[in-house]
């Protein structure tokens, strides 16, 4: 058994003070409020800290390995030693979940981290047309029945989420990011047949008529939900608002950390326009989570996501909403909010520990002071 005193909890909602959290067999068995003068109950006590449920960064490529040229990087042998040390990274930042939203020959679902990394949730090569965005991880699929064989083929693995691309991306020559690259029928095709799996399913969207699609075909979620034209940014706020009326989430690309590594220049001139794409997003009050991105590239190394919460509030975010985006919020987008996501009696006991208040200053996600995976110290 683990008992940890607490100045601060953060429970996945809100903020609670003086609070002693029990672990009992990898998973949180209490959480009582603290007695004054308490003290000699073999509670764990770390000083001035808050308690978190571990975060949930909601898109990841263990694959990418955060270089200059990480598609380079995907040759074997041992890329999936490189892929285990990549989760390992974003274990030791208090990411205690990541959604791998593409991978190679299906390598995220063989891992076999347990307890020394996080909780690997994998889609598998995302579906993508023929020498369309990240063909090279090996999921093209065209037609209504090829993308209904392709979603089948990731169910009949053990995928836990099916990704589409819905665009081209910036990564992949001979791609637009302003272009689509399925039909509105191919996006139907695709999501009806998740759902008759049981699974749910995102799309990778650069342009507004790609958000758009995937909305009106029923995807659950939109990873980057950016508004690229050729050139820049067109914030097309009738859709957003259309967004916040939909049972859809939007995946926020947040969170760069320091680099010497210049932005390529097609994407640092669109900086401005994502920025406002961000906060007319949090603005209309649209339902969102965090994915970072993480391994396309070097400002975006495994663990970035304390970074992504950073950009967020100083984009006007409250921090609480950043929070429950990290932890809650993002535990439900996942499906394993029964489990995931919150500090509460029978739920992994996968807990981030920070010195100070991340309420007041989101930096102290960057100091943790302790990361526990079903209870056990895996990282001070």
């Amino acid at each position: 058994m683990l008992a940890i005193r607490a100045r601060r909890l953060f429970d996945g909602t809100d903020l609670h003070h003086d609070r002693v959290v029990t672990v009992e067999d990898g998973r949180i068995s209490a959480v009582t409020g603290e007695v004054a003068g308490a003290g000699d109950d073999g509670a764990v006590d770390l000083g001035d800290v808050t308690v978190l449920p571990g975060l949930i960064d909601c898109h990841v490529h263990l694959a990418f390995d955060a270089g200059p040229d990480p598609v380079a990087g995907l040759e074997p042998p041992g890329l999936i030693d490189r892929m285990r040390e990549a989760a390992r990274g974003h274990l030791a930042a208090g990411v205690t979940t990541v959604r791998d939203l593409g991978d190679r020959d299906f390598l995220a679902l063989r891992l076999g981290l347990g307890d020394e990394g996080p909780e690997v949730l994998a889609a598998g090569p995302p579906i993508t047309t023929s020498k369309g965005h990240c063909w090279f991880l090996g999921g093209a699929a065209e037609g209504e029945a090829g993308v209904r064989a392709a979603v089948r083929e990731r169910a009949e693995r053990g995928a836990h989420v099916i990704k589409m691309m819905v665009t081209g991306g910036e990564m992949t020559p001979g791609t637009h990011s302003h272009v689509l690259q399925y039909s509105a029928a191919e996006l139907k095709a695709a999501a009806d047949e998740a759902h008759a799996h049981g699974l749910p399913i995102t799309g990778h969207a650069n342009c507004g008529q790609g958000v758009a699609h995937a909305m009106e075909a029923g995807f659950d979620s939109i990873e980057h939900c950016s508004f690229f034209t050729e050139d820049s940014v067109e914030v097309d706020y009738p859709l957003i608002a259309r967004l916040a009326a939909a049972d859809v989430v939007v995946s926020l690309t947040a969170g760069l950390a320091p680099t010497t590594t210049p932005m390529p220049p097609r994407v640092r001139a669109r900086i401005p326009g994502m920025l406002e794409t961000a906060r007319a997003i949090y603005a209309a009050g649209v339902s969102f989570v965090i994915g970072t991105d993480a391994g396309i590239g070097p400002p975006k190394p495994h663990g970035v996501l304390p970074y992504g919460a950073e950009m967020l509030v100083e984009l006007g975010y409250h921090p609480l909403d950043v929070l429950r985006a990290m932890t809650s919020v993002a535990a439900r987008v996942c499906r394993v909010d029964g489990r995931k996501g919150a500090v509460a009696p029978g739920f992994d006991a996968d807990l981030l520990v920070v010195a100070g208040d991340p309420v007041a200053d989101m930096t102290a996600l960057r100091r943790p002071v302790a990361v526990y995976r079903r209870g056990r110290l895996v990282a001070r």
